[in-house]
């Protein structure tokens, strides 16, 4: 079954099921200032002042009118030229609250945090579906199919295209969106997610995302992957923008990277993220219950799936629903601890404010280690598996702490290291046991969830009895399939491993190892005329 639409079809159909959803939908022209219901002064207003105003009311009912103002006008201005630093402000103002100062009538001064969105309660918001909506900066006017609002500020801005017309398709909504970013940029200070769509062929992306990085959603309940027949604006709809995902997306599932060269990255979970975290978290606080076993599971997602943002997601949604956990994030290489470590301390957000909360910290010692893990107040430690090693002589390894909410996050968890058994050390200094038995005697009362990029052995019994079972799967062939990872094709070739007639190689040999004992002639000689070693000299590679 194929499905077919035109753009006013779609924007109809995207409508209806916006309102099954249970938002309000709205023709851009019933709210523009000569509408029948208007909600905006002029079009170039994209706030809509009485239903933010409305909201933070019914969100902060025990605050003064005073704050409630003082709110709405930080919400208004633009903090800087830079439209993704404005979006960056904005996030953190929805996600952490509004500090407002304002005066008493005895003129004391209140301090006081106002919430813009209700993310524990997604009914308490207002959740508006506009379409055609004109919007003027300058002499540019221009007017998105569909946009989204919470609480009165643009969220979602949603570009269509005929599946009918071959000459246009997704990639054309994409660079629509990016005109539009220049044309009126105002739009986009409050934005949380962009979509550009044929019906057929859906995909969605942050601000600051390239074409290739928007992704198809492909699941409307996380449990069951929908077959390509499906329209699939039906599926992002349903399955990404209703009112739950959606808010969860923008609190738990947005971050902002400086790349280091003064350039802000906006990154949004894929699908396969969302989902997976979802999944792990709710293990994880399992696991860490008085009646868990400590076994957060294991997360497959293939390599070049971002699987480390992954583990930054987690972080930071498991950071709000746990009480001050310690987070102990282990490597077994020192070059993989410095990468994943640099992809947290990017994602931190400014002064504590991004998703993360606070700055990561890398035990450069068992000492440091120790240290780190003592504060009670949490916190995200990084280190290597070596650091979990008994003194000599020792085949236990001393308690670092016997807190309860320490969960260890394990990077490529079923490498062997992560062993239980006992081996005799051949060089005599006695029994050894894999790294898992020093985790466990080092954090006693932790719990484990590892992350992989390669599918565990069935008969790996030592990641199942550190890790548990798979919480979630991401393997090859939906990488594939959503465009995440690139497949490597294979060409058998035969390559004549062809030298110069002219060249004897005897002779030079003899000349070169003049000065060597025969027996060391002998195995330099055969050590050299490998099929390997001549596949790959210079000559032939070159």
């Amino acid at each position: 079954m194929s499905f077919q639409f035109s753009e006013d079809d779609l924007e109809q159909v995207a409508l209806e099921w916006f309102e099954e959803l249970g938002y309000t939908v709205k023709k851009g022209r019933e709210i523009s200032e000569t509408g029948i219901t208007p909600e905006r002064e002029s079009d170039k207003d994209v706030v809509l002042d009485n239903r933010l105003e409305r909201a933070l009311r019914r969100i902060n009912p025990d605050l003064h009118n005073n704050a409630i103002q003082q709110a709405i006008h930080e919400i208004s201005i633009e903090k800087s030229p830079n439209s993704i630093e404005n979006n960056r402000i904005f996030h953190e103002m929805i996600t952490n609250g509004i500090e407002v100062e304002h005066y008493s009538e005895d003129g004391e001064t209140i301090n006081d945090l106002v919430y813009v969105f209700d993310f524990d309660n997604p009914e308490n918001n207002d959740f508006l579906a506009v379409n055609q909506l004109i919007v003027v900066n300058g002499d540019d006017n221009k007017r998105p199919d569909v946009v989204l609002f919470i609480n009165g500020l643009p969220v979602v801005v949603i570009e269509l295209k005929s599946s009918t017309n071959e000459s246009v398709g997704v990639e054309d909504g994409y660079n629509q969106l990016e005109t539009y970013k220049m044309r009126i940029p105002q739009l986009f200070n409050y934005n949380a997610v962009l979509v550009t769509s044929d019906g057929i062929n859906t995909k969605a992306g942050s601000l600051t995302a390239d074409y290739d990085r928007f992704m198809a959603w492909r699941t409307k309940d996380g449990k069951t992957e929908t077959s390509s027949t499906m329209a699939s604006l039906d599926v992002l709809i349903h399955g990404m923008l209703n009112k739950e995902v959606l808010l969860d997306l923008i609190r738990h599932f947005t971050l902002f990277q400086d790349d280091g060269k003064g350039n802000i990255v906006k990154i949004l979970a894929a699908y396969h993220q969302y989902y997976a975290v979802n999944k792990a978290v709710d293990r994880a606080i399992e696991a860490t219950s008085d009646q868990g076993d400590g076994k957060g599971g294991v997360i497959w997602h293939t390599q070049g799936s971002g699987k480390s943002l992954t583990m930054v997601f987690f972080s930071g949604k498991l950071i709000q629903k746990l009480n001050n956990p310690t987070l102990v994030v282990v490597t077994d290489r020192n070059d993989l601890d410095n990468q994943l470590y640099s992809t947290f301390v990017k994602s931190k957000g400014r002064s504590g404010k991004g998703l993360l909360r606070q700055t990561p910290k890398q035990a450069d010692s068992r000492k440091e280690l120790k240290e780190l893990l003592s504060v009670e107040s949490g916190g995200i430690v990084f280190t290597t598996m070596q650091k979990f090693e008994p003194e000599e002589g020792k085949v236990t390894m001393d308690a670092l702490t016997e807190r309860k909410n320490v969960i260890v996050m394990a990077d490529e968890a079923h490498r062997t290291q992560y062993g239980f058994s006992a081996t005799y050390d051949e060089k005599g200094e006695g029994v050894k046991y894999g790294y898992a038995k020093y985790l466990r005697d080092a954090l006693p009362n932790a719990s484990f969830v590892g992350f992989t990029g390669t599918p565990v052995s069935s008969t790996d019994k030592n990641t199942q009895m550190v890790f548990g079972n798979y919480i979630d799967v991401y393997d090859m062939t939906q990488a594939v399939e959503d465009g995440s990872t690139v497949k490597i094709y294979y060409e058998s070739r035969i390559i004549p491993l062809n030298l110069p007639t002219d060249l004897d190689i005897d002779a030079a040999y003899d000349d070169i190892t003049s000065g060597q004992e025969d027996d060391v002639k002998t195995r330099l000689k055969s050590k050299w005329s490998r099929i390997e070693a001549l596949s790959g000299s210079e000559q032939r590679i070159h």
